[in-house]
């Protein structure tokens, strides 16, 4: 007999998002298992970002299911879906820290509001946070706006571990930052799965990242450059296996290489200089 395979941890199940007669996501469907690190690539516009948020039910679909832990999140009631989304950690694009708030006192933010625990022990979790980011005590006084942007980085990235999250979300950690704060990032993104036993989202423009931390890479396309009844996921699977896709629109991207989108917009402005002559 075969063996069954797992019940995945996340499940997009015929998943649809419109936003009024904007269509970002259509019939979408995805598997994610425990401990995986899965990243998103994909144009800008494609919908990862949506995914992220539909993933932590921040977003309702349109259509279609998210189905988290057996669990349909739209089915939850909206205590339950705040007791799921603490098994959530997200590390916003911009850290999205607050602003009036020191380093300490964003760290220890969830723990206050969601664990009863005294402040001697939040001390020492936010203390081990910021230590696992490389962050030394002598920031915790600072506010955001003292930190370069690879510290924000950390320090949201601190935060979000703070409540021991099953699942991390990652919404392009590296953008805006240096190559070696880049790589930094994502030695703390490794370091975070050799640490913790978490299952890792990744929504990344940076195919460095996506060599050095992924263990599985789904390919996002946006709608409208689509042709009827294609897939919207144009690859799904190991890194290793970018290099030997035959979809040039993968290549395209994964390369950097613009010649057929130039060609696209060339011909695009030929057809609406023609457009306006005719009328």
């Amino acid at each position: 007999m075969s063996t069954p395979a797992p019940t995945p941890l996340i499940a997009l199940k015929k998943l649809n998002v419109e936003f009024g007669a904007q269509r970002v996501l259509t019939d979408v469907n995805l598997e994610i298992q425990r401990g995986q690190t899965v990243v998103v690539i994909g144009e800008s516009g494609c919908g990862k970002t949506v995914l992220l948020k539909l993933i932590i039910g921040l977003l309702r679909p349109t259509a279609g299911a998210v189905v988290f832990d057996g669990k349909i999140l739209t089915n939850l009631s909206d205590r339950d879906l705040t007791r799921e989304r603490l098994r959530f950690g997200f590390l916003f694009q911009s850290s999205a820290l607050f602003d009036s708030l020191t380093v300490y006192d964003n760290v220890a933010f969830g723990l206050r509001e969601q664990r009863n625990l005294k402040e001697g022990e939040i001390r020492g979790i936010v203390r081990q946070r910021l230590q696992e980011v490389g962050l030394s005590n002598e920031v915790e006084p600072k506010k955001p706006a003292e930190l370069s942007g690879g510290m924000k980085k950390r320090v949201g990235l601190a935060r979000a571990l703070a409540l021991n999250p099953e699942v991390m979300l990652y919404d392009e950690p590296t953008t805006g930052l240096d190559p070696i704060m880049t790589d930094v990032i994502n030695e703390l993104i490794l370091l975070v799965r050799q640490r913790h036993p978490v299952t890792s989202i990744v929504v990344t423009h940076e195919m460095k990242t996506v060599y050095k931390v992924a263990t599985r890479v789904v390919m996002l396309y946006p709608l409208a450059r689509l042709k009827p009844g294609e897939n919207q996921i144009l690859f799904d699977g190991p890194p290793e296996e970018l290099s030997n896709t035959n979809d040039p629109r993968v290549r395209q991207f994964i390369e950097g290489k613009a010649n057929e989108r130039l060609q696209e917009i060339s011909g695009a402005e030929h057809s609406a200089l023609r457009n306006e002559v005719a009328s």
